[in-house]
Parts: structure tokens; sequence; C-alpha cells
């Protein structure tokens, strides 16, 4: 389960930025193309927190949905999964969207 290191990644990072003060809420943008998945990275978020200043904090997790453009026939291409591939059948696509796991925000107090 690598969301486990990645939400320790998230909460090592927040934390540092936090020092002293409590971490609430913290804001997470993750693209479909990523292959992380929220519920998991949710539960692991969950278990990465403990014992820190971010003890207790909510996790929100903005999901970005996966686009990219065929540079075989230039259509704009919606994609739902790490499968990349245009409907007219080519694999040549330039993705605009989907690849995002980043923190956004967090609140802290």
């Amino acid at each position: 389960m690598h969301e486990l290191a990645i939400a320790e990644s998230i909460v090592d990072a927040v934390c540092e930025k936090a020092g002293d003060r409590r971490v609430h809420r913290v804001t997470v943008r993750i693209g479909a193309l990523t292959a992380v998945v929220p519920a998991a990275m949710r539960f692991c978020f969950d278990l990465a927190v403990e014992g820190t200043v971010a003890d207790g904090a909510r996790l929100e997790i903005e999901e970005r949905a996966g686009a990219a453009r065929c540079r075989s026939c230039g259509a704009a291409v919606c994609l739902t999964d790490p499968i990349l591939l245009c409907p007219c059948g080519s694999a040549d696509l330039d993705v605009t969207a989907g690849r995002e796991l980043q923190i956004v925000s967090m609140e802290v107090g």
C-alpha cells in the first residue's frame, strides 16, 4: 500500500510547516492517474497523524480527473484510469491533468 508512504510524507511536510501549532485540516489534490485510492489515503492519513501536531486533523481530498490531448487525431480525451488510450486507438497522448499529488492547504491554530 503506497498510500501509507505518501500519507507519511504529507504529514511530515505539514508538521514541519506547522511547527508547534495544531493542524486541524489538510487539503490535498489527487489526480485520477496517480493510482492513489482516496479511501486508502484517508485511512493511512489517520494512522500517520497519530502522536503529531496533526493528530485528529481532517483530510480533505480534491479529486482531479485525468485529461489529455491526442497527438494523432487532436481530440481532447477524458482519462478515468491509468490506461492512456484515445478512442481513435492511439496511445500517443499529451497528458494535461490527472497526475497531480499535492498539498493544497492546511488549517492550523
